[in-house]
């Protein structure tokens, strides 16, 4: 506190209206990056202030006060935070985030929010706040979002009455005078003090130290202010030597530039300015209040002055009057424009228009300019090949070089062109849009936009197809029937499935298809997968649902949408800059590459935290060895540690000196070997110098991988121009490993080695890689995977069989062009060698091994209705199998909305579509005397945003979903998936309405001859393309009306147990040989209601169709074991 401080300004609060008298200030705070100063009254109501004079900025009602102006306000702002949106303000019932010009931002107010007192930043910095009060729960809150992010309720509630962060620790005052430290990422409390008798009437954190000010017992007279400071350690967390003040602390703040120096006021007025590490010499000053009492206390983020409050509505400033500065270095505050006066124009109809005149301007307008005066814009300069510009060298006056006279002397070039999008594929035409033949289907063999070959064609340049064609990004679009309606089969005709975009982190699609073209592993994750794991976010366990999902489908597409957002939520990733939902300006094969080491070292902890071991693991992946450490001025050789590398980035050789005839061209072999060891020169810690000297770090290799995962880092022009070599990358390697060493051979050193065999040999051979696609410079680059399927095959090929993957396009291509690259447009990102002694081995023993266990652990759930009834399997129960028919259905929430691009005509483009989370599942038996009987009925955790619960269908209310607020047991995505997909590959049929769409969503893929879809067995064909809704169904033919509560939503047990009794009705039609007349009636009655089921007022239950039997059927074994959904090839609608 400086000697010329004193009283600069004084402000009274204005009152909630014009004429109301002034209130009482309850928060205010000075703003930490503009000249401002906030302030909150009794209603809600928060005021702005701007500089030393305290000119008013803004006023806007932040929080809903329920009492008349009249009368005492019910919502006391009661402290401020600020952050780049804005201020956020707390009062007892609702968090407010405003912009600094009044605009909200967001505003929370939920019914559990009784006595808020406080807030602070979290460990995330500005990104979150934790809120609490005189109430049970805790809230985290995304600033970002406005959306409650985590409801914390303690098992023993404490009541926060402030809370201040310093460093790691959120320091909070509770109601009963102790001081609670918070982890500020985790909010466990950390330590406990117990301050005072009474309450604690202010405090204040930073760097290491914590003040308080409190109320303590005085002998004769009760609780007063105490006349000590006290002073925390936050460091070693005790106290430390208190600092007195005989005119009672009442509040305390700590100075933002001097570390431990803090300002001190009493109710009365005095001031102390003190340094708590030598408070015998404070700085005494006083400030009268004119028979008030001082309320509160605030020093400005500069250090230069401080406000007061008082009990007559009075802010005070202090501070220098030549040196007033809030900030230390503010931005400048936005005020509103100037309006300036209009003219009053006539705008009577007898006034000639001519007389409203222009605006002022002193140049010619655009519209006045003459046609010579408008040209063509020049055309760019032709690009430069970069195999030249490697060559040029720098020059005073520029870049020089040799011509290599690969162009003919004055040829032009349409530069323009290459400004476009030269050879992109035509969307093809949507299935509803394609010709049907006489059965109503769309004619596969004859569709108007033939196959992508014949595309291609008209691609031609010179006769010669554009080879970027099918190397470009592919893109969905959607329809008004969603995603059903694009045809997938125009870009795969083979039988190897490709995977959907559309999905954040879908640039791992490539990756993934080289995973599951590995056997090794493929029969690492499947045998995972079938085991027990009870790890909710196991990257193994997805991998293998992912294969097994890619091979059932048989060149029907896929998506990866549960493995990616398991990887979403894989700790470290966000750091790396992995994940598309944090941007960062990596380039894509760099992405790539991170991608693969992160995923292989997850894949690693993932299978040691269920197998207790990881030795499979690394036997499959891992290169193990050990690292020796070696200090380049004493040569002293640290300790060897035993070490695991999972993938190898490529070292290329160091460009020859000018002076130094070109080398030759170095062989594959060469750079796997050099990496594989990867001698490195850096500084670290000697044990013997006790210094930071040059070390040197080398790897002995002891045992090798199965496979070997490799990461081009092509990052210089020789390395672009080194891969463009033909033949550059081998089909075989042989490794020996040898005394810590191991040597790489190929070609025909590899051929002399397998003739002599002078050691132990392992053949790897090239399974596959991910390559980047540079489209053209005006384009993002894109990464597609090209495998040779063969060697997943059971059997040996004669020859490779080489498959470009480029995301949901798949096709086969020649060897030559698989392993041809181009420095131009087309380069390595990560590749893949196996084993030869690992191919064509695909185990399926895990079939036989199943984890049937997650079967029996489904819990009934809190009865919503009388008749709910619900068994879950037990061990005494026959297990499911293929003979078991299971009816299913699922109930999702909204956790994204679609994204729509609108044209200028107006109409409406779906360039992402909404994405959905699993919510509840139910299954139901079948047969016996247990039929209908559901033994799963499973509700999903979601811990993500939800954008609607779709409370119409779902029967879902906010909080069902969230654990800790619902009134269901929640269990996880995977648990849930695990039991669906166990039943799935002990041969269960699954028996329901609209399945397609439902296993799209839970991102599973069932067979054909596994589903049972009464959507498809009443499909009227020819007649529309409507699809008959379940309620319609059960109405017509088993004169039942369900769904009945529009407000509480559809019941999944219902519809699953309709959809069941629809198949047995099938059943009966099928076997009586009437099918067709009930489809001719269920025609008729849909025309005369629109297919809708009439209202209450007008139902009439329509005539039972002709033939039909009572309402529970006879059993016909032969024929149910024929009955299946009809074949989705027949209408080119991919399952999922």
């Amino acid at each position: 506190m400086e000697a010329d401080w004193s009283e600069t300004a004084r402000l009274t609060l204005p009152g909630p209206s014009p004429n109301a008298p002034s209130t009482p200030i309850t928060a205010f705070a000075f703003d930490t990056v503009q000249e401002l100063l906030w302030t909150g009254n009794e209603y809600g109501r928060v005021t702005s202030f701007y500089g030393a004079e305290l000119q008013k900025y803004t006023s806007f009602r932040g929080h809903a006060s329920s009492t008349s102006r009249s009368v005492p306000g019910n919502a006391p702002v009661k402290q401020f935070l600020f952050c780049d949106k804005g201020v956020i303000s707390v009062s007892p019932r609702s968090v407010h985030c405003a912009s600094r010009k009044g605009l909200t931002q967001w505003h929370l107010a939920l019914p559990d929010m009784l006595d808020l007192r406080c807030m602070s930043f979290t460990g995330r910095g500005t990104d979150e706040i934790v809120v609490g009060g005189c109430q049970p729960n805790l809230y985290r809150i995304s600033i970002e979002k406005g959306t409650v992010l985590e409801t914390l309720s303690p098992t023993k509630p404490v009541l926060y009455t402030m809370m201040r962060r310093s460093g790691p620790y959120i320091c909070a005052a509770s109601h009963d005078g102790s001081i609670h430290l918070l982890d500020s990422k985790t909010l466990a409390v950390v330590h406990k003090w117990n301050v005072y008798a009474g309450a604690i009437n202010d405090m204040d954190a930073r760097g290491d130290y914590l003040l308080t000010c409190g109320w303590a017992q005085h002998q004769y007279r009760g609780l007063g202010l105490e006349r000590l400071v006290r002073v925390y350690d936050l460091k070693n967390l005790k106290p430390a030597a208190p600092v007195a003040f005989q005119q009672g602390a009442a509040f305390v703040r700590m100075h933002p530039k001097l570390s431990s120096t803090c300002i001190v006021t009493s109710q009365s007025g005095a001031i102390h300015s003190i340094d708590v590490q030598n408070p015998d010499v404070p700085s005494m000053r006083y400030a009268p209040t004119f028979d008030a009492q001082l309320t509160g206390l605030e020093l400005m983020p500069s250090g230069k002055g401080f406000a007061m409050t008082d009990t007559n509505c009075q802010v005070v400033l202090w501070g220098s009057q030549t040196n007033m500065q809030f900030t230390e270095y503010s931005r400048p505050t936005e005020f509103a424009d100037t309006q300036l006066a209009s003219k009053q124009l006539d705008w009577r109809s007898e006034v000639p228009l001519n007389l409203i005149g222009m605006p002022y301007y002193r140049e010619a307008l655009l519209s006045g300019w003459p046609n010579s005066l408008v040209h063509e814009v020049g055309a760019p300069p032709v690009k430069l090949d970069p195999a030249v510009h490697a060559t040029l060298r720098k020059t005073d006056y520029g870049m020089v070089g040799a011509n290599p006279r690969t162009l003919r002397r004055y040829q032009a070039e349409d530069t323009r062109a290459s400004l476009n999008s030269p050879g992109s594929l035509a969307p093809p035409k949507f299935l509803s849009e394609k010709p049907r033949d006489e059965n109503g289907a769309p004619d596969g063999e004859r569709r108007l936009s033939e196959d992508i070959g014949k595309t291609l064609n008209s691609l031609a340049i010179n006769g010669v197809s554009d080879p970027l064609a099918y190397y470009r990004p592919v893109e969905i679009k959607y329809s008004k029937f969603g995603i059903d309606d694009f045809d997938f089969r125009y870009y795969n005709k083979t039988r190897y499935s490709g995977l959907e975009t559309h999905i954040v982190n879908s640039y791992a699609n490539p990756l993934l298809q080289l995973y599951r073209f590995s056997n090794v592993t493929r029969n690492i994750a499947l045998q995972h997968a079938a085991r027990v794991c009870l790890n909710d976010n196991c990257l193994v366990c997805e991998l293998g649902f992912l294969v097994d999902m890619l091979e059932k489908a048989q060149g029907q597409n896929c998506q990866a949408t549960n493995l990616l957002k398991v990887l979403g939520k894989q700790r470290g990733a966000v750091p790396l800059g992995i994940l598309e939902d944090h941007p960062t300006n990596m380039p894509l094969t760099a992405m790539i590459q991170t991608l693969n080491r992160f995923m292989l070292h997850k894949l690693e902890e993932s299978f040691k935290l269920a197998a207790g071991s990881p030795v499979a693991i690394q036997a499959a992946f891992a290169m193990k060895g050990s690292s020796f450490i070696k200090c380049n001025t004493c040569h002293y050789l640290q300790e060897a540690k035993d070490q695991a590398w999972y993938s190898h980035d490529l070292v290329y050789p160091p460009k020859p000196a000018k002076n130094l005839p070109r080398s030759t061209t170095p062989p594959f072999t060469r750079l796997l070997q050099d990496s594989i060891h990867r001698q490195e020169q850096q500084r670290g810690w000697c044990m013997r110098c006790q210094g930071y000297k040059a070390i040197t770090s080398r790897r002995a290799i002891y045992g090798t991988p199965d496979v070997l995962m490799i990461n081009a880092a092509i990052q210089t022009p020789d390395a672009r121009h080194l891969w463009a070599t033909k033949n550059f990358l081998p089909r075989e390697v042989g490794t020996i490993n040898a005394n810590g060493q191991v040597y790489c051979y190929d070609g025909q050193d590899l051929q002399w080695h397998l003739s002599k065999r002078p050691h132990a040999i392992t053949i790897y051979e090239l399974v596959g890689l991910v390559a980047e696609v540079a489209a053209g410079e005006s384009q993002r680059s894109h990464l597609v995977s090209l495998v040779n399927v063969a060697i997943g095959e059971p059997e040996p090929a004669q020859s490779p069989n080489w498959h470009l993957v480029n995301d949901f396009l798949v096709r086969p291509i020649p060897e030559d062009e698989a392993l041809h690259f181009d420095a131009r447009w087309r380069l390595p990102s990560v590749i893949m060698y196996q084993a030869k002694s690992k191919s064509h081995i695909l185990d399926d023993s895990w079939k036989r091994e199943l984890d049937t266990s997650v079967l029996y652990r489904s819990v009934p759930q809190p009865s919503l209705s009388e008749n709910y009834r619900f068994r879950s399997l037990a061990q005494s129960d026959p297990l499911p199998s293929s003979d078991t028919h299971c009816a299913i259905d699922a109930e999702f929430v909204r956790l994204l909305r679609e994204e729509i691009d609108m044209g200028a005509d107006g109409s409406r483009t779906i360039t992402r579509p909404a994405r959905s989370g699993l919510a509840r599942v139910s299954v139901l038996r079948r047969d016996g005397q247990e039929q209908e009987l559901p033994f799963i009925d499973d509700y999903i955790a979601i811990d993500e945003p939800v954008d609607d619960y779709l409370t119409q269908w779902s029967g879902l209310q906010p909080g069902d979903l969230t654990p800790g607020t619902s009134r269901f047991a929640l269990v996880s995505l995977k648990e849930v998936y695990k039991k669906l997909w166990v039943l799935l590959n002990l041969g269960c049929k699954f028996i329901g309405h609209g399945l397609s769409s439902d296993f799209r969503t839970i991102n599973i893929h069932v067979p054909e001859s596994q589903v049972i879809d009464t959507q498809h067995l009443f499909s009227l064909g020819e007649r529309t393309q409507r699809k008959l809704s379940l309620r319609f169904l059960a109405w017509l033919l088993l004169q039942e009306d369900i769904q009945q509560n529009g407000l509480s939503g559809h019941d999944s047990i219902e519809d699953a147990r309709t959809a069941l009794k629809l198949w047995r009705r099938y059943v009966q039609y099928v076997s009586e040989g009437s099918l067709e007349d009930v489809k001719d009636d269920i025609w008729r009655n849909g025309r005369r209601t629109e297919f809708k089921v009439p209202s209450n007022g007008a139902r009439k239950w329509p005539e039972t169709p002709k033939n039909s039997a009572p309402n529970t059927p006879l059993q016909h074994p032969a024929s149910v074991a024929r009955i299946s959904t009809p074949s989705r090839s027949d209408v080119g609608s991919p399952l999922k």
